[in-house]
């Protein structure tokens, strides 16, 4: 009799957490399909993604060159360590904190939890994101050589930059 008072306690005791516990609880997700991904992106597509304007009408990689330079002085001390990121990709980062007004520490976390960040960045959902440490020592680097400034004129003197945003 007493054993059966304690199973039946348990068993209230059990289902009661349960039931506030459940609250917390994620829900089930369904399986991923192959086009999940490609449709979500559509979808923003339709809605009229202005980052995949951006995308459309700036000539990044024209960047390039402008930005090795700029970098230049920052050369590596040894091949050791993480590869640096790409400096188109981390241009865009600042593009994107300057458009959206995002701090380092923010920018790093809509760039991992924003699918139109990872798409204008050119990021896949298993791709590395640069941290707000790397974002600032980016941004410092073009600043302390007064290079910010005149990327920015560069990016924003277009026409087309202007009707996207």
């Amino acid at each position: 009799m007493i054993v059966k008072a304690v199973q039946n306690r348990y068993k209230e005791e059990s289902a009661r957490e349960k039931a506030e516990n459940s609250f917390y609880e994620v829900p089930p997700v369904g399986q991923t399909g192959f086009f999940d991904l490609q449709d979500r992106l559509k979808s923003l597509d339709e809605m009229g993604d202005p980052l995949e304007a951006l995308n459309r009408v700036i000539p990044w990689e024209e960047f390039r060159g402008l930005l090795r330079k700029a970098l230049r002085d920052k050369e590596r001390k040894s091949e050791a360590g993480r590869k640096p990121y790409d400096e188109v990709l981390m241009f865009k980062v600042l593009v994107l904190q300057a458009l959206y007004n995002l701090g380092d520490d923010r920018t790093q976390f809509h760039i991992q939890d924003r699918l139109s960040f990872m798409r204008f960045l050119g990021l896949g959902i298993d791709g590395q994101v640069p941290d707000a440490k790397t974002i600032w020592l980016y941004h410092d680097t073009l600043a302390q050589g007064g290079w910010i400034d005149q990327l920015f004129v560069l990016c924003s003197s277009s026409q087309k930059f202007s009707d996207c945003i």
